[in-house]
């Protein structure tokens, strides 16, 4: 179909206005009154949904992870997107009270205790709306996709965690107990350097970490997907369906 990717950054909000699907902003109680503002897009099916929690980018929650988000909900996922700069711009602002250079600095602020924690209340939100089963995955994407890992560190209910050009942690691989997937473009050393420790610690200690590295692709080619002469489209169109098929696989559908 014309849908089974999502679409990159200049295409996003063509998406979202032409989606015959259900998006919506939500507000959740992340705990002590800590509001986080998120965006939940509906799959169009008749039985209750798994989760996908979508964890963006160093440039905060944007129209193009809500179009992610869309996608996921097209691929039968319902998924919510948390601003996770919530309460952080001017007068308590979040992403859309910032613009990019300033969610850039705000993120690198954030407690990745406080971040988690925002996290999980987020799948507890997600998996109790009615039409919600009970099987949560995460995806994230650069800052985000550290996150992902990070958060299946964290959190022993995660079912299932994709990587998307994220930094592995720095330890805490025996704490992981969802599967991990990770999708890298071969032009990014910085965040590939680190998934030989991942590998290691996961094969040796029993844990599921399959990496996927596409040559040529940069940093961010799912946004980017026009970039890299053609190589950022081919892991594009790599990447999406291992996607897919592993929340399929890993939360029923």
């Amino acid at each position: 179909t014309a849908q089974s990717l999502p679409p990159d950054e200049e295409g996003a909000l063509v998406r979202l206005n032409s989606s015959p699907r259900h998006g919506e902003w939500v507000t959740y109680d992340a705990g002590e009154g800590d509001m986080v503002r998120a965006w939940v897009t509906y799959p169009e099916r008749s039985d209750q949904a798994p989760v996908v929690i979508v964890i963006h980018e160093i440039f905060g929650l944007t129209d193009w992870i809500r179009s992610v988000a869309d996608q996921l909900a097209a691929d039968g996922f319902i998924a919510v997107a948390p601003d996770l700069l919530s309460g952080s711009g001017p007068n308590g602002g979040g992403s859309e009270s910032m613009d990019r250079q300033a969610s850039v600095t705000a993120i690198r602020t954030l407690d990745p205790i406080d971040v988690n924690r925002r996290l999980r209340a987020m799948a507890a939100y997600a998996t109790a709306l009615p039409s919600a089963g009970d099987q949560v995955g995460a995806v994230g994407y650069c800052w985000g996709g550290s996150t992902s890992f990070g958060l299946a560190v964290d959190y022993a209910d995660l079912d299932a965690a994709v990587v998307y050009y994220g930094t592995s942690p720095e330890g805490g691989f025996d704490q992981i107990q969802a599967p991990v997937l990770g999708l890298y473009g071969g032009n990014d050393n910085r965040v590939n350097s680190t998934i030989p420790r991942a590998e290691q610690a996961m094969s040796s200690g029993g844990g599921n970490f399959k990496a996927h590295i596409f040559d040529g692709a940069g940093h961010g080619f799912l946004r980017a997907q026009s970039g890299q002469q053609g190589a950022n489209m081919s892991a594009t169109e790599q990447a999406w369906p291992l996607t897919v098929d592993f929340f399929k696989e890993q939360l029923g559908s």
